[in-house]
């Protein structure tokens, strides 16, 4: 599956039916009346998380979404149904932005968030709903309002605990692939990941973690070289990075390596060099010069980070290092959920399918309907 992590999408919300001009003309009814029903709501268009969504690959082919439209009203105060609501899914971490100004609308931290992004016109009233005392003939009625029409962005970030950062080929995906059971593209050629890859990793038997492991960055990635940092923003909301450094038989300066990720690091946002890091040096089994593993221990202890070492291809350390990580990770809070459950566009307000207000509006109508006919029947009507 094609990874997208970012969407543009045109919404419309249903337009309100239109108010009814009509009256009572029935056989053997010798008092009649105005009669014309209110028009329908507009349908509302929501967007709802998802945990069953991990691309925004639908919108490339489907940009476009619109909520149906209410109904007119008809004659014998019959009022137009209301418009059918557009619910749009989107996968947990969702942001959504709006186009024009760059507004940030609603952030999807948790699944089975709603947000109401288009609301629905309000149906027009019908003649039945005009008549006074003076004017007991009304021909006049409403037109339906037009729904909420708007352009977004969608932007994608991944929600994971610990964030995989390093140089290409230093065995980001290997490490990912052995701790976790995702299966990312393995191989010996730098750029290998394209896209960013999840693995859920177990410590223990009540407590597990998520692991993302992102594209590999090189010196000048905030340039746009090799990849550039366009998927750097899938680890803005880990709670902890983990640098992977290839300390092997490679002639590349370890300490070196790790100064120029913390620099592209703090070139694309300073919060991410903010994050609290563990350095984890690889491919243990391969190292000649010890004195390299012990350099970078050196400037590690400096720097005051834990540094770890390992070989991802072996597994040697591989235990220690999940055990350093829960450990970690129980010391460091999670994020704050960004709001209600339900939140609406507008005022955020609550926005539920049979809300309550819904309730009560529909019953206002009725009783405003029958008041009318009963105040006909006692008056009379003469056209």
């Amino acid at each position: 599956m094609v990874f997208l992590d970012e969407a543009h999408i045109y919404v419309k919300a249903g337009d309100g039916g239109n108010g009814c001009v009509a009256f009572r003309r029935e056989k053997y009814v010798p008092r009649g009346g105005p009669s014309g029903g209110d028009g329908g709501a507009g349908g509302d268009v929501i967007i709802e998380s998802s945990p069953h969504l991990n691309t925004l690959l639908q919108f490339r082919y489907n940009p476009e979404f619109r909520a149906g439209r209410g109904h007119h009203g008809q004659g014998g105060n019959r009022h137009g149904a209301d418009g059918d609501d557009c619910v749009i899914t989107v996968p947990v971490g969702t942001i959504i932005y709006e186009e024009e100004t760059s507004e940030q609308l609603f952030d999807f931290t948790q699944a089975g968030q709603r947000y109401l992004v288009g609301r629905g016109g309000r149906g027009g009233r019908g003649n039945a709903r005009f008549a006074t005392s003076t004017n007991r003939a009304p021909r006049k009625a409403e037109p339906g309002q037009p729904g909420q029409e708007r352009r977004l962005r969608l932007e994608l970030k991944l929600l994971a605990d610990v964030g995989l950062v390093g140089f290409p080929n230093t065995g980001k995906s290997t490490l990912v692939s052995r701790v976790s059971a995702a299966h990312p593209k393995i191989a010996d050629y730098p750029f290998t990941t394209l896209e960013p890859c999840l693995g859920v990793v177990r410590a223990n038997e009540d407590e597990s973690f998520v692991m993302a492991d992102i594209p590999g960055l090189i010196e000048g990635a905030h340039q746009g070289h090799g990849l550039g940092t366009r998927f750097l923003r899938h680890i803005e909301r880990t709670r902890l990075l983990l640098h992977l450094v290839d300390i092997s038989a490679t002639g590349r300066d370890p300490v070196r390596d790790f100064e120029v990720i913390l620099r592209e690091l703090d070139s694309f946002s300073p919060a991410l060099r903010e994050k609290p890091m563990t350095v984890v040096a690889n491919k243990i089994d391969l190292l000649d010069l010890p004195a390299r593993l012990e350099q970078l221990r050196a400037f590690c202890a400096a720097q005051q980070l834990p540094c770890l070492a390992i070989s991802a291809l072996t597994g040697a350390g591989l235990a220690p290092l999940i055990q350093h990580l829960a450990a970690r990770l129980r010391l460091l809070p999670r994020a704050a959920p960004a709001g209600e459950q339900s939140v609406s566009g507008d005022k955020g307000l609550a926005k539920h399918s049979h809300s309550r207000s819904d309730c009560i509006t529909r019953a206002r109508r009725v009783r405003a309907s029958a008041l009318t006919q009963k105040a006909q029947k006692t008056r009379g009507f003469s056209p």
